[in-house]
This record gives structure tokens, sequence and C-alpha cells, in this order.
């Protein structure tokens, strides 16, 4: 098996990675580098990539191997502190997380993208314009979540089927969960964040729904 580890970001390397090839990049992967590793991953037939980093670490990896038809690759996730991924894929943290992405056994995991393609591990929320109320209606499948105004619409994947779950806050009230395979929004102006990092512009839509390949989780 070839083992590689990206470090992402100005984060301490646990002591079970230590002697394992690490390459170093920004807290959100760059493209270009995560390319120069897939020749050397590809090498292999059992390639194991361990991310250390935060949630959007993960996703822009997972994003780059689904783009590329790369979904073979085992992930582990290794984060410092505890993140929504983290808790979604019951990974630990620090060397705990570190010794399970090395010796783990790789599952096969729903996968959870949105319309533009890209990847969500943790937690994606949705507001309105400059963080006001959120006016729309959403769907999880064919369940209505909302109509009109919410605080805020949250997603998040699941470690299991049927894959995605939704749930909005009205006021200080969060209600329950709705899984399902696809999570769909539809608002005058909405403004997302996936795994911390939040879109700059405003969309008129947005569906998050379970991709047609799972992706391989150490656990």
């Amino acid at each position: 098996m070839s083992t590689h580890v990206l470090r992402c970001g100005d984060i301490p390397v646990p002591i079970a990675l230590a002697s394992l090839p690490t390459t170093q990049t920004d807290r959100v992967p760059d493209v270009a580098v995560i390319d120069e590793l897939l020749p050397v991953l590809a090498a292999d037939s059992l390639p194991r990539l361990i991310v250390l980093g935060a949630d959007a670490s993960l996703a822009a990896v997972l994003t780059h191997l689904m783009r590329t038809e790369r979904l073979h690759v085992e992930v582990g996730f290794v984060p410092v502190e505890t993140t929504y991924a983290s808790r979604v894929y019951q990974t630990a943290t620090g060397n705990a997380a570190a010794k399970i992405a090395l010796d783990g056994r790789a599952i096969e995991t729903p996968l959870i993208r949105d319309d533009t393609g890209t990847v969500l591990v943790g937690r994606a929320s949705i507001t309105g314009v400059d963080g006001a109320k959120l006016e729309g209606e959403a769907y999880v499948d064919d369940t209505l979540l909302f109509t009109g105004t919410v605080t805020t619409m949250l997603i998040s994947p699941t470690m299991t089927m049927p894959g995605v779950r939704a749930r909005v806050r009205k006021g200080m009230r969060k209600r329950t969960w709705v899984s399902g395979r696809a999570a769909q929004l539809g608002t005058p102006g909405g403004v997302v964040t996936r795994d911390g990092i939040t879109t700059e512009r405003t969309v008129p839509r947005s569906t998050f729904y379970r991709f047609e390949h799972p992706w391989l989780l150490v656990r």
C-alpha cells in the first residue's frame, strides 16, 4: 500500500504520521499540488492519501478526486481538533485520528456534492444577504423542509444512506433533521457557506445531493 500525507496549512504533524512521505500545501489545497501526488498514488494498487487539515482541506481533496474520476483512492482524515466532518465520519482527532487513518479499513461512504460541483464534508449553511433571514422554499427529496422565512438552512452529509440531511433554524429554535438523497432550496437570494468557506455571490437556488459514486473513507 502506498500512503502519503497531505499537510494542509501550518498545523502540527501527529507522531504516528511523522515517518510518512508528506507534501505541504495551503489550508485549502492547491489543485496543482494534488495533481503532483496523483501519479505517485497511481503507482500502487491500493493508494491511500491522508489529509491532515480542516474540513475545507478534505472537501477540496475530494472535490478534485471526484472531478478527475479518482475516487478509488482511499482517504484518511486527520483534523487537529473536533470539526463537523470529524463528528459526521467519527474519525477522532490528532494522533488518535492518525492511527485510524494508517491502520483503518476503507469503507464506501456517500459523497455529497452541490450544484457547483463542490463536495461537502461537514456543514453548509445558507442565509439571506449580509446575514439576513433566508426567504424561500426548501425540500429534502419530497418532504417540505420550510416555506417562507427562516434564520438559516443547514445541510450536512451522513455516513450512511441516504446521504444528506437538512434542517432550519427559526429564531433560536433548531428544528429536526430531515434525511434524504437531496436537499433543494429556491430563494430570492441566498449566501452559501460550505465547510467554513463563504461564496462571494448570492444564489437563487442551491442543491446538495448524493453523488452517484461513493468515496473511500478510512475508519
